[in-house]
């Protein structure tokens, strides 16, 4: 088996279980759980490259470079968020539908901002997503807001991301040390507030956990990325909103009506069109062999 099959299986499944890991913190404000993350996973991917004695790359680090990861680290500290915020405020299902529209979402970007030309399937898939937003958002009576700051956030920085000249390691570094200020001086606040008095050990070891769950899987899937082809990874990152979904549904026992039901049908549907085509274009491209 591709060893990249495993390290990617590794991250989207971490990234599925997230639910249960933050439900376990859910009693902190959300911005603090967003501070402390910031801060502990600097604190991971320090280590991590002093153990490995990768910190040259740093003093090169140039003035665009800091503005384009200024932009990217605002993007990734909003998805973090809205994403904890959904969690702790029972809304695991409607996070589960903005990574689900993700891939979609990214299609669109493709086209708007980078000038690609997607083909006829994938904005029929891209249409039929759309349709059950607005279907969620008509017949639901209600945005589904938390789903769309998700799938955008996250769009807009895997878009930043792409384009950027550092690597998964190197870029989350950038991304929290610019962030950690921030970070730092809202926990200094809060802990004179008083608003953290009540905060015991075990919420302090979940806390501090969440630097090495978060980097650790940004680890995982670099490594995966590397190994595979963007065909199979397109399918394995499934794995991931669909814990979710299978987590709100019967674990957290969240609403599930008929309304989002059939909105989720459109979004399934365009996704299974989308991976399909992906994997019949892929399989098309291995068969063309040069003469």
């Amino acid at each position: 088996m591709n060893p990249g099959i495993l390290y990617a299986l590794g991250a989207y499944l971490s990234w599925g279980l997230f639910p249960l890991y933050f439900r376990q913190i859910a009693a902190i404000p959300a911005l603090q759980i967003v501070a402390h993350r910031t801060l502990w996973s600097l604190a991971f991917v320090a280590v991590v490259l002093l153990v490995s004695r990768n910190l040259g790359w740093l003093k090169d680090v140039g003035a665009a470079t800091w503005r384009r990861f200024a932009l990217s680290a605002t993007l990734i500290a909003v998805n973090w968020l809205t994403y904890v915020w959904a969690v702790g405020h029972g809304h695991v299902i409607d996070a589960s539908l903005g990574y689900f529209i993700n891939p979609l979402v990214n299609v669109a970007l493709g086209f708007a901002v980078l000038h690609e030309r997607p083909r006829p399937v994938q904005w029929l898939a891209v249409g039929l997503a759309a349709f059950g937003v607005l279907w969620l958002t008509v017949a639901g009576g209600r945005l589904p807001w938390v789903a769309l700051v998700l799938a955008v956030s996250f769009g807009f920085y895997g878009l930043m991301r792409k384009t950027a000249a550092l690597g998964a390691i190197e870029g989350l570094t950038l991304e929290t040390l610019i962030l950690a200020p921030l970070a730092a001086a809202g926990l200094i606040w809060w802990s004179q507030d008083g608003s953290m008095a009540g905060q015991t050990a075990v919420d302090w070891a979940w806390l501090v956990g969440t630097g090495p769950v978060t980097a650790g899987s940004l680890l995982l899937f670099a490594a995966g990325a590397r190994r595979l082809s963007l065909a199979t990874l397109g399918l394995v990152q499934y794995v991931s909103p669909s814990l979710q979904f299978l987590l709100g549904v019967f674990l957290f026992k969240e609403p599930m009506d008929a309304t989002r039901l059939i909105a989720f049908g459109f979004i399934w549907g365009a996704l299974a069109l989308y991976s399909a085509e992906g994997l019949w274009q892929a399989r098309r491209a291995l068969q063309v062999k040069p003469i």
